[in-house]
């Protein structure tokens, strides 16, 4: 079969469209680039929004529409959260992604000559205990930096968030598991490692422990010859302590980039999201992580317009945005999402909600301008991901450790994509930075 994939959302559900690629590859099936071409089209679809969820159905209704000859698959949250008919001949949830091939195989083997691009599906109750759903060795494509999931789920309940709802229970890989594709990947020519997750500070929460174990398999990732660098996917506030971050310090290839998730700069906000921390709380996370990591990067997500935020609350959160120093932040205007708290909430217009995302959105560029302009002059290491040739010059284009944007003109053919170089900053222009390599 010839199979497409579309992944929307977050970059777990971009590793779980790699690991369902593989699958296919492996089982003797080819991947095609449209989906006109394609025997089966699969939509890896997200929720994590109300845009999102629309997006999804929409997207899965266009592959039908492009190809009506084309086996329709839904898999992901959007579908996982589904209760009635879902625009996919065929609906795959978050919790079996790893069955679809199995799936695909034996809806070909049964299939009537008209396909329906329509398919009923009822919505699995949250599961309170469930066990992490293994897609083996997963090779990323992007050929230079590769990320592991090692967890699945949230238990947090946040008023706003419908992930729980979706993914489940919080449930950890083995360590066993996560080492086997560490070095799979490093091995295969690696030199970046992202560790990410659903709830990644919750890693070993189902096995009793506490974010220490998280530490504990950074440590041997970290430790794998060959690596040369890793990287931390979103992390919760309140795990930020003294041990954990002493512990990070000692790691020889962490990048200094931390994203600390915040969603409001407002306490009486946070209590209303149910986020269990104080915005001093936060901060003197922070500021013990720029005490082990003075150059670190800081980026973070912000909701604005949630249900009761008065402009006094916004006002706070603008400042403790530019207080706190992000070098960005991501925003979302608050979306409604069925079965939370908060959607029961007094809701207050859209066009709020998008007028304040929009002024805070400003606010980040500026951010993200100071702290590249503030990395002027200091020495830099360089992960490069892409050569081009423009205007009789030879580009390479990068990221740092702390995860900002680098451009450096090289010699031709003395550089390739993947290897790491030192170089100096020699100045900024908005968000990005460049260089000259020593």
């Amino acid at each position: 079969m010839k199979v497409y994939f579309l992944t929307l959302g977050c970059r777990v559900n971009q590793y779980e469209t790699d690991a369902a690629r593989r699958l296919f590859l492996d089982n003797g099936h080819e991947n095609v680039d449209s989906p006109e071409e394609a025997d089966v089209c699969i939509v890896n679809t997200c929720s994590v929004t109300g845009e999102a969820d629309r997006k999804s159905s929409q997207m899965l209704r266009r592959m039908a529409k492009n190809n009506p000859d084309a086996v329709i698959v839904a898999m992901g949250c959007a579908s996982e959260l589904k209760n009635g008919e879902v625009p996919a001949d065929i609906v795959i949830g978050t919790r079996d992604k790893n069955t679809v091939v199995a799936r695909v195989e034996e809806f070909f083997a049964h299939r009537g000559k008209e396909l329906t691009h329509s398919a009923s599906h009822v919505r699995p109750e949250v599961s309170k205990k469930d066990e992490y759903h293994d897609f083996g060795t997963v090779l990323s494509p992007e050929g230079t930096r590769a990320f592991i999931k090692v967890e699945d789920g949230c238990n947090n309940f946040c008023t706003f968030c419908v992930i729980p709802y979706a993914r489940g229970r919080v449930v950890s890989r083995s360590e066993e598991s996560c080492l086997k594709e560490a070095e799979f990947l490093v091995s295969s020519g690696f030199k970046e490692i992202i560790v990410s997750g659903i709830h990644l500070c919750s890693y070993g929460k189902d096995l009793g422990k506490d974010i220490l174990s998280l530490l504990e398999l950074l440590k041997k990732i970290d430790s794998i010859e060959g690596l040369q660098r890793l990287r931390l996917g979103s992390l919760e506030p309140k795990s930020m302590t003294p041990e954990f971050i002493s512990g990070l310090k000692e790691l020889k290839h962490l990048c200094p980039h931390f994203h600390l998730s915040l969603q409001s700069g407002s306490d009486t906000v946070l209590k209303r999201m149910n986020r269990k921390y104080t915005t001093a709380e936060y901060e003197d996370r922070v500021k013990a992580l720029r005490t082990e990591f003075p150059d670190m990067s800081l980026t973070t997500d912000i909701i604005t317009g949630f249900p009761g935020e008065t402009e006094e609350e916004f006002a706070e959160t603008i400042e403790y945005a530019k207080k706190l120093m992000f070098a960005k932040i991501h925003v979302f205007p608050y979306s409604e999402r069925e079965g939370t708290k908060a959607a029961d909430m007094p809701q207050m217009d859209m066009s709020i909600r998008k007028a304040r995302a929009k002024r805070l959105i400003e606010v980040s560029d500026e951010l993200s301008s100071a702290f590249a302009s503030s990395m002027a002059g200091k020495e830099t290491e360089i992960l490069i991901e892409k050569i081009e040739e423009k205007d009789g010059r030879t580009i390479a284009e990068g990221y740092t450790g702390n995860y900002v944007r680098a451009f450096a003109e090289v010699e031709k053919d003395k550089f390739s994509r993947g290897d790491i170089v030192k170089g100096t900053v020699v100045r900024a222009e908005k968000e990005n930075i460049f260089v000259i390599f020593g």
